[in-house]
């Protein structure tokens, strides 16, 4: 499936890296991959047309802080996605070292919580993973943090005032062994929140479509409470248009959960993809333009693997490359950075040993394909907006990525491959707060940025 293409990452040293964000991050219109660096320094990776260069300044690359996660998502409206730094020196409970929230500022950057006024908001907990969240439908974003051994963290800015910790007014601020975090309308369509958690069960915050949140986790069969979680990604497992969960579960079972026709979640994996290993990072995409998703499971000190649809059934499939025997395989992202409509997996290395960063390109053959980016009505990312594509007599959904995977971001675009189909009737619209667009006819194999209806 994959082939190995780190030829084009130009400084590839060994280093210890985390997670990994798809943001961009120059506001040029373009997207580049910030990579998270522990006690190393942060690194983000531009495409000039012919490899990656690290072009992170000396406020982003932060060589002395631990950063293990980042996320992007436009706090303030203003239409430029911030940028937000999850470090820690300590893996449980109180940290020296505060996480880091940068906004543009003419040529440089600067971190929120290094202002005076925000300083009393700063996360002291141990965290892992971080996600944007659009809980009001504003196209505002906040930053859910899933912190392990302190209370989760929820992160806004009202207009030109401090920075607050919404999770206890909002009903987040739950204690446990938080690991891994998506949000998406996986109930209804407001942003709900998923977070995986170690030593205990997970949570799911349903929101209330007021902007509060009540957690169902265990109510949905979602809790799976003597597992250890880790990555976690959507996707619509059996057609139905309606999202599902893949969860990877450290040296435990990996779950598929599917939605039942009761509105609940049932575990579906078969034996092979539920099969226990030291996983991090999961991933859902079409690698190979035919029209089907598969899931990436990263691991870490074992073979990564890949599970492919086949009708009904899920069936490990030929990794290629990617599997990465020896490989301390931390976070993952993908992306389509050459605009060539074949999406590129950046592997990060490191929380065992300094390793190179790896990045593939999957091989799709004469497949075709079509992708949407949606902005917000500042003309930001749409995170958390769900995109329908209809053609060939099925329909194919997917969520733009406010936060996945484990402690990293996806690209803002839906991906969409098409096999061998020379045409879709449309493509479908909804952002968080309830607007809707369509796309009639459009063309294939081309990028079609949507902007916010109205404006």
């Amino acid at each position: 499936m994959f082939e190995d293409i780190s030829h084009r990452l130009a400084e590839n040293p060994p280093r210890r890296h985390y997670g990994a964000a798809v943001v961009d991050v120059d506001g040029d219109g373009r997207f580049e991959i910030i990579v998270a660096g522990y006690g190393e320094p942060n690194r983000v990776l531009k495409w000039d047309g012919t490899e990656f260069i690290d072009v992170a300044d000396e406020s982003l690359a932060d060589s002395h802080r631990q950063a293990i996660s980042v996320a992007g998502g436009d706090i303030d409206g203003d239409g430029r996605e911030e940028i937000y730094l999850l470090n820690t020196d300590s893996f449980e409970g109180a940290k020296r070292d505060a996480d880091r929230l940068l906004v543009s500022h003419g040529t440089g950057w600067i971190d929120l919580f290094e202002q005076e006024e925000n300083m009393p908001a700063a996360n002291l907990i141990a965290g892992r993973s971080v996600v944007a969240v659009d809980r009001l439908g504003t196209g505002r974003y906040g930053f859910f943090v899933a912190n392990y051994g302190g209370p989760m963290a929820f992160y806004e800015q009202g207009d030109g005032g401090p920075l607050v910790n919404l999770a206890a007014e909002i009903s987040l601020a739950l204690s446990t062994g938080g690991r891994g975090a998506i949000s998406l309308p996986l109930l209804g369509q407001e942003m709900d929140i998923f977070v995986t958690n170690e030593g205990g069960a997970n949570y799911l915050f349903a929101n209330q479509g007021d902007g509060t949140f009540e957690e169902v986790g265990q109510a949905y069969g979602l809790g799976d409470m003597y597992e250890n979680g880790r990555g976690v990604s959507s996707l619509d497992a059996d057609g139905d248009g309606r999202f599902d969960l893949v969860v990877g579960n450290w040296q435990g079972p990996h779950r598929l959960f599917v939605r039942t026709a009761d509105g609940d979640f049932r575990d579906v994996a078969p034996r092979t993809l539920a099969a226990p290993s030291q996983v991090r990072t999961v991933i859902t995409a079409d690698f190979d333009n035919d029209g089907t998703e598969e899931i990436f499971f990263n691991n870490i000190g074992q073979p990564n693997r890949l599970f492919a649809r086949r009708g009904d059934t899920w069936l490990e499939a030929d990794i290629g490359a990617a599997a990465e025997a020896g490989g301390f395989g931390t976070g993952a992202v993908v992306g389509d950075w050459d605009e060539d409509g074949v999406l590129e997996l950046l592997v990060s290395h490191g929380e065992q040993d300094r390793q190179p960063l790896s990045l593939y390109r999957g091989e799709t053959g004469r497949n075709h394909w079509l992708r949407v980016l949606p902005f917000t009505r500042s003309g930001a990312p749409a995170r958390g907006a769900v995109v329908t594509l209809t053609g060939g007599g099925r329909s194919q959904v997917r969520c733009i990525d406010g936060g996945s995977g484990y402690l990293c971001q996806m690209e803002p675009v839906a991906h969409f491959g098409l096999g061998d189909l020379t045409g879709v009737e449309q493509v479908d619209i909804r952002w968080p707060g309830g607007a809707v667009a369509s796309l009639v006819g459009p063309e294939i194999n081309t990028l079609h940025r949507v902007a916010y209806p109205g404006t």
